[in-house]
Parts: structure tokens; C-alpha cells; sequence
């Protein structure tokens, strides 16, 4: 039975899409069937960080209609087993059905090792269909002040909302920062308040990767590249140490 991994974070522009799809991208190059789905309601861009720009993938919206099923799920051009469902263009909120969205990722668990869920930052309705029927959540933030209290906050609604195994990705981390503002890995949990899954160097190719249109791990297998592979890594149950920034 495959897993659900949500994929949010409190502000926008700490790199959340960019992440998620580099850690499905990851998992699907080690042999797993991944299924991306971008629930950021009316601004999808998942389809741009995997690569997949150019093509014209379905939305989940067009499943829960029944226009289409899962195995219409738009596949990867250059990586097997990695396929896509984007959001709808329009914000459609309040016309999808949460139970229906529960359900279609009930029968996704049956046809896939992992289903990565691109949420929106924020509370709204695309963070709750996100994060409601998730396994695991992974909460990215970057290491400056404004992101880390909305990170904080956005952990005290997931622990309301019952989801327990929440990790912490710290993402564009540079030595300098981290200097200068004389914090450490540890200060870094603490204000958050959950666990470390993983930290990310800021790195050029991410938007190097984007503007061509290729996935990152198919540009460069360094930087934060590694970094998301030791990521899925983690998320397979293998031990792998954290990156040294």
C-alpha cells in the first residue's frame, strides 16, 4: 500500500514546489511509482518544477468527475514511473468534495509506492485536502525569521488537525546566513517545534533546471540536488546523514 506525502509550508517562497517535485523525481529514479498531484487550487506549478511545461497533463479535478481515471495520469517524459495530476485552472474549492479527493487517493495508494501532494502555502482549502488524508506532512521552511513563525504556526494546525507525523525540511540554507545570524540546526527545530527531516543548500541550478524545462536531478547530481535525494532516501526508511552545508 503506497503513502501520501503532503508537502506544505507557512508562507509562500520557501521552494515547497520545487522540493516536491525533486524528491518524486528522486524516488521515482530509484525504482518506485510516484504519483505528483498539484492541489495548489487556480496557480499549479508543479508541472514546471518536474520538467512536464510543455505538456498538457490532466487535472485531479477531471478524476473526481470521472472524465478520466488514475491510470490516465500524465507520465514523465524522460523518468519511468513518475506520472502527474495538476491542479484545475480555475479555483474550484468549494465545488470538489473532500471525501471524493479521499477516496481517489484510497485507490492511488493501490497503484503507486508514493503519492506526493504539492499543497499551497497557507491554511486554505488546498492545504486541507493536502494534508487531511496524508500519511506523512513535510514542512518546508527557509532559515529567516517570517518563515520559521509561519512554520511554527502552520505545525500547531496540522497538530490540530490530528496529523502527528510531521518533518521539517529546512530549504536555501547557505553557511554565511547561518553565520551571521548565529543560529544552528537545533535553534532551527526548536522554533518550528517538529522534527528534522532534512536540510537543502541554496543552490543556482533550481531555477537553472526550471527555465529548461528539466527536472533538477537530470541537470546535476550535486548541491541540492543531493540534498533531495537524501530526502526520498529518508522517506524510504533508509539511513543517510544529513547533509553537510
Amino acid at each position: 500500500m503506497g503513502q501520501v506525502i503532503a508537502v506544505t509550508s507557512g508562507k509562500g517562497g520557501t521552494g515547497k514546489t520545487t522540493l516536491c517535485a525533486a524528491v518524486a523525481t528522486c524516488l521515482a529514479a530509484e525504482g518506485c511509482r510516484v504519483l505528483c498531484i498539484d492541489v495548489d487550487l487556480g496557480l499549479r506549478n508543479l508541472d514546471i518544477s518536474l520538467g512536464m511545461a510543455e505538456l498538457a497533463p490532466i487535472s485531479f479535478a477531471d478524476v473526481l468527475a470521472g472524465r478520466y481515471g488514475l491510470r490516465d495520469a500524465t507520465p514523465h517524459p524522460e523518468i519511468p514511473g513518475l506520472y502527474l495530476l495538476t491542479s484545475p485552472v480555475a479555483d474550484l474549492g468549494d465545488r470538489i468534495s473532500f471525501q471524493d479527493f479521499g477516496r481517489m487517493l484510497q485507490s492511488a495508494r493501490e497503484r503507486f509506492d508514493y503519492i506526493m501532494i504539492d499543497s499551497p502555502a497557507g491554511i486554505g482549502n488546498g492545504f486541507r485536502f493536502a494534508t487531511l488524508f496524508a500519511d506523512r506532512v513535510i514542512l518546508v521552511a527557509t532559515p529567516d525569521p517570517a518563515s520559521l513563525r509561519d512554520a511554527a504556526r502552520t505545525a500547531e494546525q496540522l497538530e490540530q488537525m490530528g496529523r502527528d507525523n510531521v518533518k521539517l525540511v529546512v530549504n536555501r540554507v547557505t553557511p554565511s546566513l547561518f553565520r551571521h545570524l548565529r543560529w544552528t540546526v537545533d535553534d532551527v527545530m526548536d522554533e518550528v517545534g517538529v522534527p528534522l527531516l532534512g536540510i537543502i543548500p541554496s543552490d543556482e541550478n533550481v531555477v537553472l533546471a526550471a527555465a529548461a524545462n528539466t527536472p533538477l536531478i537530470c541537470r546535476t547530481d550535486r548541491g541540492a540536488a543531493l540534498g533531495y535525494l537524501h530526502l526520498a532516501r529518508r522517506l524510504q526508511g533508509r539511513k543517510v546523514p544529513l547533509l553537510r552545508i
